[in-house]
C-alpha cells in the first residue's frame, strides 16, 4: 500500500476543501399561506400541494 512520502501543506489542504462548504436550501413560497417552503413539497404549514390539501396538519 503506498504511503505520501510528504505532507500536504496547509494552502493545499485548504484549497481542495474550497467546495466543501454547505449551502443554504432554496425556498419558495407557498401560493396558499405565502408561508416559504421547499420547492416540490407539501407545505408544512397548511398541508396544501398544488392547490389541493394532501396531508392534514395539527394546529398550534
Amino acid at each position: 500500500m503506498p504511503n505520501p512520502k510528504r505532507r500536504h501543506s496547509k494552502r493545499r489542504t485548504s484549497t481542495r476543501r474550497a467546495h466543501d462548504s454547505l449551502s443554504a436550501p432554496s425556498l419558495s413560497e407557498c401560493p396558499n399561506c405565502h408561508e416559504r417552503k421547499l420547492p416540490h413539497r407539501a407545505c408544512p404549514h397548511c398541508g396544501y400541494y398544488r392547490d389541493r390539501e394532501v396531508m392534514e396538519v395539527a394546529e398550534k
